[in-house]
């Protein structure tokens, strides 16, 4: 009798008297669709909770790393944050008071006036307000020799306040010397009274 007629004429009822092939066959089918529907109906949601968990360990482990080395050079950065804050105090020093902006003009002009230069326009515009300071730019006109302007801008931009030139425009005169139209920009640092309009005005821009 071959295999085919054994399966055929096998019977639920009596498995014990299969062929032995058949039983080994059917009991290793039997094993893989256990393991299969163990798989499939435990084992799965159990393996993706591990992997899940395995993938929140090492994001838990890098944020640790990550703050063991904070707190490593915790030490460094409150030093940056002093040296910081000096520099910042540094640069606000050079913006003068709205007390002080007076003098500043002065200053530039004078810069001009010691150079032997002519001033035709010395116009100081709107100031325009920024976080903590405010810009103030000033539309000047001069006349004189190259290098007379020229040392003008360097004298300007020695001053102990902050001054930019922008906007740099020179032209010939039939006299041989140079006009030069120029923004000087300054800038001063707003009071506390002012700094406090300018939250409310935020806020109110805001709702």
């Amino acid at each position: 009798m071959s295999l085919a007629d054994d399966i055929n004429n096998l019977s639920l009822k009596n498995i014990g008297t299969w062929p032995m092939p058949i039983k080994i066959g059917s009991m290793l089918i039997l094993f893989a669709l256990l393991l299969l529907g163990g798989y499939w109906f435990i084992w799965k949601d159990q393996l993706d909770a591990l992997d899940q968990s395995r993938q929140e360990e090492k994001k838990l482990r890098a944020e640790f790393l990550d703050k063991k080395q904070q707190a490593i050079n915790l030490d460094v950065y409150r030093q940056q944050v002093i040296e910081i804050e000096q520099a910042f105090g540094t640069l606000l020093r050079q913006l003068p008071n709205k007390s002080e902006m007076e003098a500043l003009l002065t200053d530039i002009n004078q810069a001009g006036l010691g150079r032997g230069l002519e001033f035709e326009l010395f116009k100081p515009g709107n100031e325009t307000a920024k976080d903590f300071y405010a810009e103030l730019p000033i539309t000047i006109r001069v006349t004189g020799t190259y290098h007379d302007l020229g040392r003008f801008a360097s004298d300007t931009a020695q001053l102990p306040r902050i001054v930019t030139l922008n906007n740099i425009g020179i032209t010939p005169t039939p006299t041989g010397n140079l006009v030069m139209d120029v923004t000087a920009t300054t800038y001063r640092y707003l009071d506390d009274e002012e700094l406090q309009k300018n939250k409310k005005a935020a806020k109110g821009a805001k709702k």
